[in-house]
């Protein structure tokens, strides 16, 4: 058993309530306190199980070829982005009339993230004009048909296996056209070693990583966007356009439509450096009461 403690201003409740949003993620699975995921580390599948309380994380390897504690440890608090700091985005919080509440309502909840970030560009394309519920479907027809799996728990597909697919293996599973294309392309530059979390890790700032993942057909700006914030951990990107962000922002009244674009870049120049923390507890606002609660 591996014990991560919790860092100042953590909620293993909040980020559990993230991942147990009612849209049945075929890449991990919720019983009671805990989640099981399995995952690639060190090039050999491994099986976690994390449950948490007020004083850290516990993590047990339940199946596969175990890697090392410091690995683990690693994926882990990068998951739930456990080494940073928050105190000073609550500060901003605290100050701002409308999302002060934030502070006290979602104390806690980190930025959740895809830490493979070949399925987080993965899952943007997937999701591109369609809901979430299919959205969800859709991933679990790929992840059956292509991916690994642990003792029962799948595994995203490898994007050397994704690369190898046809237009008309795509269409089987309900991708479009144009998705099928874009998922090939992209599987096909990480299967060529054209792009890597290391290599974009790599470059010199984020103007150089936007052009290097835009660069790539059928990743736009709110998927290089997207794709930073929750696979390379940049706390500066917001994914504009979103209409759930766009949403959120009316009705707290920050913005008097949602094409008052003078109010959006008003309002996240209050949360300069934290953008893309702010943008994860507005779409945490979206929530049915009933549903935040349970």
């Amino acid at each position: 058993m591996i014990h991560l403690p919790a860092p100042a201003q953590f909620s293993w409740t909040e980020c559990l309530w993230f991942l147990d949003r009612r849209y049945d993620d075929c890449l991990y699975a919720i019983e009671g306190q805990s989640v099981t995921k399995a995952v690639v580390l060190e090039g050999r599948p491994v099986l976690l199980r994390i449950s948490g309380d007020r004083e850290g994380l516990k993590v047990d390897v339940k199946g596969g070829k175990s890697a090392s504690e410091e690995t683990i440890q690693a994926y882990v608090r990068d998951w739930f982005d456990m080494d940073r700091d928050v105190r000073p985005f609550y500060s901003l919080l605290r100050k701002h009339p409308r999302v002060a509440y934030m502070a006290r309502e979602f104390k806690g909840l980190r930025l959740v993230g895809i830490p493979d970030l070949f399925e987080s560009l993965s899952w943007c394309i997937i999701g591109q004009q369609i809901n979430l519920s299919f959205a969800h479907k859709v991933k679990r027809q790929l992840v059956a048909a292509y991916g690994g799996s642990v003792a029962g728990h799948s595994l995203f597909p490898a994007p050397e296996v994704l690369a190898e697919l046809k237009e008309p293996d795509y269409k089987a599973l309900q991708f479009s056209r144009l998705k099928a294309e874009y998922m090939i392309t992209l599987s096909k530059a990480f299967a060529d070693g054209v792009i890597s979390k290391v290599a974009l890790l790599a470059l010199e700032d984020t103007e150089a990583r936007m052009k290097a993942l835009t660069s790539i057909r059928g990743i736009g700006a709110w998927t290089a966007n997207y794709a930073l914030m929750k696979s390379l951990r940049d706390t500066t990107r917001i994914p504009h356009g979103d209409v759930g962000l766009l949403k959120a922002l009316v009705d707290h009244d920050l913005m008097a439509d949602r094409k008052d674009q003078k109010a959006f870049l008003r309002f996240f120049a209050e949360f300069s450096g934290w953008e893309s923390y702010m943008v994860f507890y507005l779409w945490r606002s979206l929530s049915p009461p009933q549903l935040a609660a349970s």
